[in-house]
């Protein structure tokens, strides 16, 4: 798609320039998606449409901060995973527990 994209065991977890040049998007579960939202909504959004409600959320690189981009990029990086390589890895960081849970209408 004239894009870098980041696999693991075959599935892509994240992707540079997309949708254009200065963002990337990274492959969260919606949960996790709404949290970093809340917590750095200038930094990352939905991806718009049906991707965007089932966790694809774009990362805006100008405002990214290194602490919570490493930690979405390691979420993704996991759920993506096959379980032998994640087996003996702590599971992604809980820092946002605190924020809001979705909705049913989210």
């Amino acid at each position: 798609m004239d894009h870098p994209d980041f696999r693991v065991g075959g599935r892509i977890f994240a992707t540079l320039g997309y949708p254009r040049g200065g963002w990337a998007m990274v492959k969260l579960t919606p949960e996790q998606q709404r949290r970093f939202i809340v917590r750095h909504p200038a930094m990352f959004i939905p991806v718009k449409g049906g991707w965007g409600r089932g966790g694809a959320t774009n990362v805006q690189l100008r405002e990214a901060k290194a602490g919570p981009l490493r930690e979405a990029l390691y979420a993704a990086w996991y759920d993506r995973a096959p379980k032998r390589l994640t087996r003996e890895l702590p599971a992604p960081p809980g820092r946002y527990d605190d924020a809001p849970p979705l909705t049913a209408a989210e």
